[in-house]
């Protein structure tokens, strides 16, 4: 087995390599095409339809494809630009994210119209993953897809938590918040979901476009309220009414990768390099600056003291930060570089701590990497390269810092999300 060398070049790497095994086993452990076949229903008697909407979509369908070549398949999905992959029997769609565009309203309504006049013998089998809210929109009675670009901005820069989001966007939807299924009736529905959001909830995952919405009969005049006059009038009095009563229906939901699987999978391969692996939860949420701070005082802990577990030691944690954007014009970055940056300023160069955040899809916010990488050098480097760390953190400016000084991961496209991986690694 390595041991790590206090101070060494072979030390780093030997860190460094170690932060890159875990995230790729994180990776690996949520890609369709390993994990999707196992959890396909039984085959219907009648046709297939198959529908989907997310960056992990184009990949999910083609591992139904392949797992189901004796089968009647059509269908239709969506995902991100430049996350398709070829298929034969299931069409593919682009359209955008993080903010909609008009080919994620003409996505919506071919799915929509995909799955009505199906009969009981028949089935849809529904492919939901991260970026399905963004990627298929379809704005209910009265509202538009320039509000929902509108409210898709204000929503991204207000620091509210993921739940709270799609709170407002199955309100002002007319394919989000169950009404997908409803329009699959009679058919038989079941979803094959890649979780990214914290807890797992089938109602947050894209949305929820085949789990009944709790909030339809709630105010979101609190919500309203912080996102400000901004809001334009007609969504923020949809907003504050609650909607009417809507039928139940049956739902199959199936989770077939999570990030606590993903974390699970990161700490096998931790234990493989004779370290101890201590997973702090698959759900962390708050400001990404306030948990790159928190997470240093653990860090700290298991340094000096031993606990929560002894050196060697890796913090793994998953989940989905949020990065509260001012007045002033920000910086480039995401919420995974931004914790990094905390995490490194908090640290004040603390020896042999090394870490590593990302995005599992491979992008971080709307940058061109997944996250970045920390080592007890990371701030002295910096102002070697005449950057300021200070105050890049407080412009929220960390992707600059962290390209400037050559730490930035970039994976491309994943083409999986099961949210970000954080890997904070404690060396004796």
């Amino acid at each position: 087995m390595n041991t790590f060398q206090e101070g060494s070049v072979s030390g780093e790497l030997f860190a460094r390599r170690i932060l890159t095994d875990l995230f790729g086993a994180a990776v690996a452990s949520a890609d369709p095409m390993r994990v999707l076949a196992g959890a396909l229903p039984e085959k219907p008697k009648g046709r297939c339809v198959v529908v989907g909407a997310g960056k992990s979509a184009a990949v999910m369908a083609r591992a139904v494809e392949e797992a189901w070549g004796d089968v009647d398949l059509s269908g239709l999905v969506v995902t991100r630009y430049g996350h398709a992959v070829p298929t034969e029997r299931i069409a593919v769609l682009e359209a955008a994210h993080p903010v909609p565009d008009a080919a994620s309203e003409r996505a919506a309504r071919r799915i929509l119209s995909a799955v009505q006049g199906l009969g009981p013998d028949d089935l849809v089998l529904a492919l939901m993953s991260g970026g399905g809210s963004a990627l298929m929109t379809l704005p209910a009675n009265g509202i538009t897809v320039d509000d929902k670009q509108r409210v898709n901005r204000l929503l991204l820069a207000s620091g509210l938590g993921i739940n709270q989001m799609n709170q407002v966007r199955r309100r002002l939807s007319a394919i989000k918040g169950g009404r997908l299924a409803e329009a699959a009736g009679p058919a038989r529905l079941v979803t094959l979901a890649m979780s990214d959001v914290p807890g797992d909830d089938p109602r947050a995952i894209a949305s929820g476009p085949t789990v009944p919405d709790p909030d339809a009969a709630n105010d979101l005049s609190a919500i309203v309220d912080r996102l400000g006059p901004d809001l334009p009038m007609r969504v923020a009095a949809r907003l504050r009414a609650p909607a009417s009563p809507r039928p139940g229906f049956a739902t199959d939901y199936r989770l077939v990768a999570t990030p606590q699987m993903a974390l699970e999978a990161a700490a096998k391969v931790a234990h493989q390099h004779g370290v101890t692996p201590v997973l702090l939860g698959d759900a962390l949420e708050g400001e990404a600056r306030e948990a790159g701070t928190f997470m240093a005082g653990i860090a700290r802990s298991v340094r000096s003291h031993g606990h929560p577990a002894k050196t060697p030691a890796v913090l793994l944690s998953g989940g989905e930060t949020t990065v509260t954007l001012g007045a002033s014009k920000p910086g480039r970055g995401g919420r995974n570089t931004e914790f990094l940056l905390a995490l490194a300023l908090a640290l004040r160069s603390e020896r042999d701590v090394f870490a590593l955040s990302a995005d599992t899809d491979g992008i971080d916010g709307t940058e061109d990497a997944a996250g970045a990488v920390v080592t007890p050098d990371t701030l002295h480097r910096a102002r070697m390269a005449g950057l300021d760390p200070a105050a890049m953190l407080a412009a929220h400016d960390s992707y600059s810092l962290f390209g400037g000084i050559g730490e930035l991961v970039k994976t491309g496209p994943t083409l999986t999300n099961v949210n970000d991986f954080r890997a904070v690694l404690v060396f004796p």
